[in-house]
């Protein structure tokens, strides 16, 4: 196990959309972390000298430009931030949103999902995935979090580890050290409370009723996440070392 300390750096884009386990595990490993709250309108690290991990967290918004509706947010900073770490051979997890930005930042154009999905629902792994040396350790199935209406791009060399019924592109392998989310393996209790109070008890309620793939907010509150964040942990902890 390589316990040297990295300095991993989070670019948060809504206070409701939290690090959760990510920032346990970087906390808990004694990385040192630093963050952009780009809602506070923080600016970006100009360099990734003192970044060895970027982890671009989710978000309400898309990879276009927003100005109207986010002032604060810049997604063509955030691209390049996040290809200045791809020319420095950092590692790069990309979560929901940052999921989409990195696929962009490869020269992938994103997409709408087919469906909707908000709440925890299976993903299964490719093949490619069963044999990814850290997306394989999560075996055949598992239950991820899920809160998304967009999916990455692909690029030629990028590869699908994971889908769901809902989504085909849940995981994707964009190099050995750069990996794309959409699913959210980091939600806890809090992180839930926090965007089911943003997105609206009753208007999730609604939507669990027309939905396939959306659940009830107490389904989601309910849900035991701990299982989920000992994978996410163990793929970072593969990932790093």
């Amino acid at each position: 196990m390589g316990e040297e300390m990295m300095k991993v750096h989070f670019v948060l884009h809504e206070t409701f959309e939290v690090p959760g386990a990510y920032l346990k595990w970087a906390q808990e490993r004694g990385h040192q972390v630093t963050t952009t709250k780009v809602y506070e309108n923080e600016a970006l690290p100009e360099t990734v000298d003192e970044i060895d991990f970027l982890i671009v967290m989710g978000g309400p918004q898309s990879p276009d430009e927003d100005r109207e509706a986010f002032p604060y947010y810049d997604p063509q900073a955030e691209i390049e931030l996040i290809q200045k770490a791809m020319k420095a051979d950092r590692y790069i997890v990309g979560v929901c949103l940052g999921a989409q930005l990195l696929s962009v930042a490869y020269g992938a154009k994103y997409e709408h999902s087919p469906e909707r999905e908000i709440g925890v629902f299976p993903v299964t792994l490719t093949p490619e995935g069963l044999k990814d040396p850290h997306v394989g350790e999560f075996g055949e199935t598992l239950e991820t979090g899920h809160w998304h209406g967009d999916m990455p791009g692909l690029t030629e060399d990028a590869v699908v580890l994971a889908t769901s019924q809902g989504c085909p592109r849940q995981m994707i392998r964009f190099s050995p050290k750069h990996y794309a989310f959409q699913a959210h393996l980091e939600f806890d209790p809090e992180a839930v409370d926090l965007l089911i109070a943003a997105d609206g008890e009753a208007v999730l309620e609604d939507q669990s009723q027309n939905l396939t793939f959306v659940q009830k907010p107490e389904a989601i509150r309910a849900y035991d996440y701990r299982e989920m964040n000992a994978k996410l942990f163990a793929f970072l902890d593969s990932l790093t070392n």
